[in-house]
């Protein structure tokens, strides 16, 4: 069978060293034909330079600016040649047969527009992170994943479509992308391969879960305490993310209970830690969800990434 070209993007901030065991794992892999880029998105301390010296055959796209996930990923994708596009957290490492699975399910299926490969937290026991999905809860705004912090026994081994794609690792044909376009760049961080997975879907493409791909994600299973870069964009994001892609009477129903229960309920949880910083951020997300116009128009860029240059540094 044909084997051709995939393109493994990944975007770098800041963790060189992390990117580089990520890149290791890549090169142990049975596809015969893939190409690796790293988009370095600005990172202020750390030189991403030791990447491309370590392993020449990674292609190092340096950005002048930090554009976000998506617009990272975005100029990944100007220079990626691959038939098909992989997306990939840069703190994962890879099975060495985790692309066969996904290349294969794409040229069996003109219909499937984006996939992502059952997802391990690493170092865990095999504590499964994703094996498919259920969408977005509208009462909420929060994605509701498959299988999170289960053992894996064999329970989610079999592929099927889902409801959306998981960031930290998935697969989308170029000539899709080329169609539907590129990442909405409004988010910068959070929600955005959520969003873009809707606009796939809307063009009448499928999502997959394929378990017989397999990575391994170093994020931690316990959460620890949120930034307020955090606080701001999961929560303006969450709310962006309602108004883009859920219509009707759910949109009101949801955007209410969010606005009347969730929000309220975080607020107090900040006043009563006396945690005024994520407060402000908070507001700030509400605010910018007031303000910002142009929201359906997937060019229109994060502005508030230069707006709130001080949130980066709290």
């Amino acid at each position: 069978m044909h084997k051709p070209l995939v393109s493994v993007i990944s975007v770098n901030y800041n963790q060189a060293a992390v990117t580089c065991e990520m890149v290791s794992s890549l090169r142990k892999v049975t596809y015969p034909n893939i190409e690796v880029i790293v988009v370095d998105n600005a990172s202020p301390t750390d030189d991403p330079g030791i990447i491309q010296e370590l392993y020449p055959e990674v292609k190092l796209i340096r950005s002048a600016v930090n554009l976000g996930f998506a617009g990272g990923n975005n100029l990944g994708i100007a220079q990626a040649k691959g038939e098909y596009i992989f997306f990939l957290n840069n703190d994962t490492e890879v099975a060495p047969d985790f692309l066969e699975p996904l290349v294969t399910l794409f040229q069996q299926d003109c219909q499937a527009g984006i996939a992502s490969p059952k997802i391990i937290y690493y170092g865990t026991d095999r504590m499964i992170q994703y094996a498919g999905s259920k969408g977005i809860n509208p009462w909420t705004g929060r994605s509701i994943t498959i299988g999170q912090f289960e053992q894996d026994n064999g329970q989610h081994n079999a592929s099927a479509a889902t409801v959306l794609a998981d960031g930290a690792a998935m697969m989308v044909p170029m000539r899709i992308i080329k169609e539907v376009g590129m990442m909405p760049e409004l988010y910068f961080l959070y929600y955005e391969e959520l969003d873009w997975c809707e606009m796939i879907k809307r063009a009448g493409y499928t999502c997959h879960y394929v378990a017989s791909s397999e990575i391994y994600h170093k994020e931690s299973v316990s959460v620890g305490k949120a930034s307020v870069l955090k606080t701001y964009y999961m929560n303006r994001n969450r709310l962006l993310f309602i108004r883009r892609n859920i219509k009707g009477l759910a949109l009101w129903t949801s955007m209410l209970i969010f606005l009347l229960a969730a929000i309220p309920k975080k607020a107090l949880g900040f006043g009563l830690r006396l945690e005024g910083k994520h407060l402000k951020a908070l507001a700030r997300g509400l605010w910018w969800n007031l303000t910002a116009r142009h929201i359906h128009d997937n060019r229109f860029p994060a502005k508030s990434k230069a707006a709130e240059p001080e949130l980066a540094m709290q």
